[in-house]
């Protein structure tokens, strides 16, 4: 595992990058379709030309021409959407559910954020019992009244106060599984929920380090849309330990 020190460092410089969630400005919805885009254009952007380029969308890829230009094909990111980079933005399909729309950083930001946290908690570094489990098919909801359907694989399991804790990770990120989930602290940490990312996985055990358990992207910017803890991970008890509210 990454000493918390470097994993917070890191926390932060993701944060603040030109593809972070610090500079978003916008998310569109989009059907696919020829779209121009601009500050007064169909496709609304807050800022830059009045005509940036046109956006050409469909089900196998999508492109961007600047007047006057050929087409750019956005291209694939590990762990992320296709992005391409269309100054002064950085243009990103973002698809959920199958419903694709188009997300805007605008790269001349130069965001700045304090991450605060809870002192180190080592009784919060849990090593749990890691099970499979036939994939199952599940809806989970969204921040904004959406769902998405995701599959689960996998569940988290330790002891707390003498009950018996699981956990459900509904998504992986470079290769990790992601649990969203909220406990009695919410409020003081970000009030619909939390992210962590199991680590050390060894056959039938995970480390679950709540130390490193971050706000998601929805508590930095509006543009940005969050899955919601399934009813399993909602914990009736306080975990004093990450990152609080920002």
């Amino acid at each position: 595992m990454m000493p918390l020190k470097d994993h917070r460092a890191a926390r932060l410089a993701a944060l603040t990058a030109p593809d972070g969630w610090l500079n978003l400005v916008a998310r569109i919805d989009l059907a696919p379709g020829t779209y121009p885009v601009g500050r007064t254009q169909a496709v609304q952007l807050p800022s830059g030309p009045d005509l940036l380029g046109t956006l050409d969308l469909a089900e196998t890829g999508a492109s961007f021409a600047r007047p006057g230009a050929p087409p750019r094909s956005f291209e694939p990111v590990p762990d992320a959407f296709p992005q391409l980079r269309v100054d002064p933005f950085l243009l990103e399909i973002h698809t959920v559910d199958g419903i694709p729309a188009l997300r805007v950083r605008d790269l001349t930001l130069q965001p700045a954020v304090t991450l605060r946290h809870y002192p180190d908690a080592p009784e919060w570094v849990i090593r749990a019992k890691w099970d499979s489990v036939a994939p199952q098919a599940t809806e989970i909801a969204m921040k904004g009244g959406t769902a998405a359907s995701v599959t689960v694989t996998n569940r988290a399991t330790f002891q707390h106060q003498g009950r018996t804790v699981t956990l459900t990770p509904t998504h992986v990120k470079s290769g990790k599984p992601m649990f969203v989930f909220r406990d009695a602290t919410a409020g003081e940490t970000y009030p619909a929920c939390r992210f962590l990312f199991g680590e050390d996985i060894d056959g039938d055990a995970i480390t679950l380090d709540f130390n490193c358990a971050i706000s998601p992207p929805c508590a930095f910017t509006d543009f940005a849309i969050c899955p919601l803890p399934p009813p399993g991970n909602i914990l009736p008890f306080r975990i004093e330990a990450g990152e609080l509210a920002p």
